[in-house]
């Protein structure tokens, strides 16, 4: 009979590789890579630039450029498109990050030789048409007007600001009137530079039968082009670290609710110690059992969540702790923020809370894996930051394998209080 008392047993995970991933050097320049599992009739088609905050040469010209891609081309109007892309049930999509602009696609496997076209025609023919870029231009500029009503994304966009300077992509905040001043001439000239398909990296992962493939590589592949002259991106300086960190206040009239981000800059995935650092914080506040959770949450119910994570860009990674408060409890949170990094480096961690964290971070991964979109993206992770092909097994041994005073000491190196910049959004301090 089963005992309901007992816990089943739990199996270590074992050594963890990614599945084989074709990488094909197409004539054009292009490089495609090629993830196939036939689980569900289903494919993912990204087709990936350089052309993110990064490389823009006028703030805001990036993402603005991205989403006019859908807004017409030479062949179909914004209407035709949409229309299109829904009547095979598929979705299309195009946005600028920090560091990369990504068109993706999905759609049933059997669609894919008809979307083809579109999306050749998509990013090659785009018309950036004015009536559509003044509309792209007022919903982006309403909306940010709405979010800066959020205590939470003033904190974020004065960390990023704190972090690396108003000057830099990483920490360049949003301005409506340079936005606004952008027109269909830049757009075009940055398409022009920034889009080639010689310099596309092609993810296709699914239901990838040989005849999907082939198509792929002809639409990109096509003859061998010249590329086209790079973008001129000037050298941005990276921050120094931080010594002495800084408090700094971000009011907001009538708010009753405080956010806070707290942050340093914070080693590379290429680091050797970048697996034991994702270790320590988790411990720290990566999951509901966490340090900062049970204190901030659950002992002191100062919010209903808090968090703390590394987020790695292509030109530097920082730690952020965050969470949303009362206003009046800002200053204790923040302390108890700092009473927990100052344990993490004076106490060692127990045997149990690291079995029970370790045990959570291998099993959240194993999860990460289970289907080939999920693997496609760790795999895109590995090819975008330029990581080892043993990234993976690499982090699954040093979780396993790391003990509680090598995190004491990882602590000690990079959870100081002092070197935590910390910024407060919220109500106006008297």
């Amino acid at each position: 009979m089963l005992d309901r008392t007992l816990a089943p047993p739990v199996q270590p995970l074992a050594r963890v590789t990614l599945p084989p991933t074709a990488v094909h050097s197409l004539p054009s320049g292009a490089r495609l890579h090629v993830l196939a599992n036939d689980a569900q009739p289903v494919v993912r088609l990204q087709v990936i630039f350089r052309a993110g905050k990064w490389q823009e040469p006028q703030p805001g010209l990036a993402q603005l450029t991205a989403r006019m891609l859908l807004e017409g081309t030479a062949t179909r109007s914004a209407r035709q498109i949409a229309d299109e892309v829904a009547f095979y049930g598929a979705s299309l999509e195009c946005d600028a990050g920090p560091d990369r602009a990504t068109l993706t696609l999905y759609c049933l496997s059997r669609h894919l030789p008809a979307l083809l076209p579109l999306v050749l025609d998509v990013l090659t023919a785009p018309s950036f048409p004015e009536a559509e870029l003044e509309q792209q231009k007022t919903r982006t500029i309403q909306s940010v007007r709405v979010e800066r009503q959020k205590t939470s994304y003033l904190a974020s966009e004065r960390f990023a600001e704190v972090m690396f300077s108003a000057q830099h992509p990483y920490g360049r905040s949003f301005d409506a009137d340079a936005y606004e001043a952008l027109t269909a001439a830049q757009a075009r000239a940055f398409h022009q530079a920034a889009y080639p398909l010689s310099a596309a990296e092609v993810l296709l992962c699914g239901d990838v039968a040989a005849q999907q493939q082939q198509l792929v590589s002809e639409a990109f592949g096509g003859a061998a082009v010249p590329s086209p002259a790079a973008i001129a991106v000037p050298d941005f300086p990276t921050p120094p670290p931080v010594v002495n960190a800084t408090l700094t206040h971000v009011p907001l009239a009538g708010s009753l609710q405080a956010s806070l981000r707290l942050g340093r800059d914070w080693p590379t995935p290429q680091h050797p110690d970048t697996h034991r650092l994702q270790l320590l914080v988790k411990v720290l506040g990566g999951y509901f059992g966490s340090r900062l959770m049970k204190n901030i949450r659950e002992d002191k119910g100062l919010t209903y969540g808090i968090y703390a994570q590394s987020l790695a860009r292509e030109h530097g990674s920082t730690l952020v702790i965050g969470t949303d408060v009362n206003g009046e409890s800002a200053d204790l949170a923040v302390r108890e923020i700092q009473l927990e990094l100052r344990r993490l480096q004076e106490e060692l961690i127990s045997e149990e809370e690291l079995v029970t964290v370790k045990s959570y971070m291998l099993g959240k991964f194993a999860n990460e894996l289970s289907t080939v979109f999920e693997q496609a993206d760790k795999y895109r992770t590995t090819v975008l930051l330029g990581l080892p092909a043993d990234y993976y097994t690499q982090f699954v041994e040093q979780v396993q394998h790391t003990d509680a005073a090598t995190l004491q000491q990882l602590a000690q190196q990079y959870l100081a209080p002092e070197t935590m910049q910390v910024v407060v959004a919220g109500p106006v301090v008297n």
